[in-house]
């Protein structure tokens, strides 16, 4: 039941931009396209923004 659970919110509209953001940036970096500073601040703040959302939502559930 956990992991049909899991499942489900990793299929959530928002996490599957953050995957998606992730892996554009990640190619982005590879094939030189942006530097590794670039790609640290969007990274940091498409992570951020996924995992803040994240909190703020199991915060509202338990009250």
């Amino acid at each position: 039941m956990i992991i049909k659970e899991r499942i489900a919110k990793l299929l959530s509209v928002k996490s599957i931009v953050t995957i998606a953001l992730t892996g554009v940036f990640c190619y982005l970096a590879i094939t030189g396209k942006i530097d590794g500073a670039q790609f640290l601040g969007i990274f940091t703040v498409v992570v951020g923004f996924y995992f803040g959302t994240q909190a703020t939502k199991e915060t509202k559930e338990k009250i």
